[in-house]
């Protein structure tokens, strides 16, 4: 059974930075076969949609892509931790518009290599980041 959990949301003050940890457990990546995976960060702010912050798509032959929303991108970090099974999101010069609860997604082995929305099978409770003085 696959399992995501995220921590490392709170309080922030403007222009401050965060560090969102996702430890997805019994989660394999399977990379072979023209094969991918995807595992990204969304966000949800109250009486919003949620919306994808960022990606990476890892696959066959060392595939490997990193997305960013235009609304973070410049402030924003997605890497994963392989041997620790984690996907981390560091985010800097946080504003209040960056209030929301963080989720960590993740899919099953996929052709997709574009990792479209709907791709990802496996969700995380999340953790909420407040940005405010």
């Amino acid at each position: 059974e696959v399992q995501l959990v995220e921590s490392g949301g709170g309080l922030v003050q403007p222009g401050g930075s965060v560090r969102l940890s996702c430890v997805a457990s019994g989660y394999y990546r399977f990379t072979y076969s023209n094969r991918y995976y995807c595992m990204g960060w969304f966000r949800q702010a109250p009486g919003k949609e949620r919306e994808l912050v960022a990606r990476i798509s890892s696959g066959t032959g060392e595939y490997y892509e990193e997305y960013y929303a235009d609304n973070v991108k410049g402030r924003c970090s997605i890497s994963e931790d392989n041997a620790k099974n984690t996907l981390y999101l560091q985010m800097g010069n946080l504003k209040p518009e960056d209030t929301a609860m963080y989720y960590c997604a993740a899919s099953s082995s996929t052709p997709r290599d574009d990792c479209p929305d709907n791709v990802y099978d496996y969700w995380g409770q999340g953790t909420q980041v407040t940005v405010s003085s």
